[in-house]
């Protein structure tokens, strides 16, 4: 927890709260000193309580600054007259809350010691001396529990306020980093499936230029392959230079280009063995003209929708939905019933997969619809299809 600070907390006395300090005092010590003047005390006892009230009126504004020693000052006052009772247990309570427990518990019990003093030469009238100093403890002890319970809660709501300031922040971090790795994860695989080819292209470019006694035919399929793998490069040349960031690192080893639309009936089958139910509707029209980064883009939706109904609906039945055709769009769908308890199907923490996800249809040029509908889960996602 953090440690609180008695400006962390407070900005600090403005003009109001010094007025307000003035009125009360000033109006309960005239009462106190209204009720002395009735009693038909002596004069020399009258112009004490009298100067005792101006003084604790004057002193007063300093329990704001310095809780404290104004404290302790007026406390003294206090053991000379009882006019000066009011701004002394004031000055506790502002103690309280301003300070530790055990040092308002020490100002506490010097208030009531001057209280003492001041009853063993003052009598109060009506009431034996034990019996009100009873009293005057019962009401330091209510104001300095008071004033410990004021500053506990504003500790508490100073430390919950810190606590959702850093959980905001690194809430923050962890979705930066997840679009971040999304982005990095894909500018690789557009790197691999890129080198792949132009490597086939450089193989029928070098047929062009140590062939060229090849009969035309075949002259013109392998420029025709060429002029369409060069396209084919370009495009995916722009997404990467759109996704790619410096990180310094090597690139990914070679290896087999990623999985994508074909791979989906591996897919479901893997998710099948380990357990699941899986449905899949396959109503896509024209799935070999569908473009390679679309295909791969698809085949990770509907991983992450397989994995997410795994991990937070086990037991549950998927079904996944693909439709669209050439000059039209793709849009999948994976859905899942949510669990007993009607909770949705994120864990507290969980949802990087999507943010990553999301991440990777904006740049793609689509877009991603997750949450609850209906009692399932739905995890849409749209991606264009160019003719």
């Amino acid at each position: 927890m953090p440690v609180i600070r008695e400006n962390d907390c407070d900005p600090g006395p403005s003009g109001r709260h010094v007025a307000a300090v003035l009125a009360a005092v000033g109006a309960l010590s005239g009462l106190v000193l209204w009720a002395r003047l009735s009693a038909a005390e002596p004069t020399a006892l009258v112009v004490l309580d009298a100067t005792a009230a101006v003084l604790g009126w004057l002193l007063s504004p300093v329990l704001l600054w310095r809780p404290v020693r104004g404290t302790l000052g007026l406390t003294v006052l206090a053991a000379l007259s009882p006019v000066a009772t009011p701004p002394a247990t004031l000055g506790a309570l502002m103690t309280a809350r301003e300070r530790p427990f055990p040092v308002a518990a020490a100002v506490a019990a010097a208030g009531l010691a001057a209280h003492a003093v001041q009853g063993l030469w003052r009598p109060p009238g009506g009431l034996s001396l034990g019996w009100w100093l009873v009293l005057i403890a019962v009401g330091y002890g209510a104001l300095v529990g008071w004033g410990a319970l004021a500053r506990a809660r504003r500790a508490l709501v100073a430390s919950l306020r810190e606590r959702a300031r850093r959980a905001e922040a690194e809430q923050g971090r962890r979705v930066a980093e997840a679009r971040m790795l999304e982005r990095t994860r894909l500018a690789r695989e557009m790197h691999d499936v890129l080198a792949h080819r132009l490597s086939l292209l450089a193989t029928y470019a070098g047929a062009l230029e140590y062939r060229p006694d090849s009969p035309p035919e075949r002259l013109a399929h392998a420029a025709g392959v060429v002029r369409t793998g060069v396209h084919q490069a370009l495009e995916e040349l722009r997404e990467v230079i759109g996704v790619l960031r410096d990180d310094g690192e090597d690139d990914a080893p070679d290896g087999p280009p990623p999985p994508g639309l074909a791979e989906l009936p591996a897919l479901v089958a893997e998710a099948r063995g380990a357990g699941t139910r899986v449905r899949l509707r396959d109503e896509v029209t024209g799935a070999d003209a569908l473009p390679a980064s679309a295909g791969r883009t698809a085949y990770r939706v509907v991983q992450e929708g397989l994995t997410n109904a795994r991990k937070h609906a086990a037991g549950r039945p998927v079904e996944v939905v693909l439709a669209g055709r050439p000059g039209a769009r793709l849009s999948i769908e994976v859905s899942n019933p949510l669990p007993p308890d009607g909770s949705g199907p994120l864990a507290p923490g969980a949802g990087a997969g999507l943010v990553g996800l999301t991440e990777r249809l904006r740049l793609a040029g689509g877009r991603l619809d997750h949450g609850p509908a209906g009692g399932e889960f739905r995890l849409r996602a749209w991606l264009p299809w160019p003719e």
